[in-house]
């Protein structure tokens, strides 16, 4: 088995991004709502973005900047109102979010473009997506400047809006098939989670009793 070397000091930025975007998938993707400072709510997509600690509750966006480096409306809200929510995408929606996709200008409501609902945030000033079956309402943590085109946004989750239906209250189990979440591909591709399967992992003792372990020790 071979593999192809890319050595990514001698590449492009851009070419750099599409082996990255290509490989590094599925992705989430946080549908995210912002307030600007003159009350203009916004949406927009990004596939930069994961969940990375749950004491205290963080989660991460990646937002990189237009040309000339201006500030996105989403990271330029976020740094003046210290405030945003993370919607999660459904099948559902998935024409509404490429709507909030497109690049209007500062002063145009991408909830309304794209025919949602603004939901009125509980601990933030900010709307969510009554349409999104799980938002996450958030403050803040940190921004992180990641050289010239891109920070790093941090935020620590106030509260969740989880759709009735979607998670055990008491077990908090959500599910997957129910929750029907959009992961991000390479390009202009998009995947589906609902073909999923539990692995659970294994004990020491299971390992070694395992196929794996015995094929290991024949040699």
């Amino acid at each position: 088995m071979t593999h192809r070397l890319f050595d990514f000091a001698a590449m492009p930025p851009r070419d750099v991004y599409k082996l990255l975007i290509g490989t590094v998938v599925p992705r989430p993707i946080a549908w995210v709502t912002t307030r600007s400072p003159e009350g203009v709510a916004n949406a927009a997509p990004y596939s930069f973005f994961n969940c990375l600690s749950s004491d205290p509750p963080i989660l991460a966006l990646g937002v990189e900047n237009r040309d000339q480096q201006r500030f996105k409306d989403t990271a330029w809200n976020i740094r003046m109102t210290e405030e945003f929510t993370v919607n999660i995408v459904d099948m559902a929606n998935m024409d509404a979010m490429n709507v909030t996709a497109t690049p209007f200008a500062p002063e145009v409501d991408e909830l309304e473009m794209a025919g949602l609902t603004a939901a009125p945030g509980l601990k933030v000033s900010c709307p969510r997506i009554a349409e999104a079956p799980v938002a996450f309402e958030c403050r803040r943590h940190v921004g992180i400047e990641i050289g010239r085109s891109r920070e790093i946004i941090l935020g620590e989750v106030l509260c969740a809006h989880v759709r009735e239906g979607l998670t055990d209250p008491a077990r908090l189990h959500t599910d997957p098939l129910k929750l029907d979440a959009v992961g991000r591909m390479g390009g202009h591709g998009y995947s589906r989670t609902r073909d999923c399967f539990d692995l659970p992992t294994m004990s020491v003792a299971e390992f070694e009793a395992s196929p794996l372990a015995a094929r290991r020790r024949a040699g």
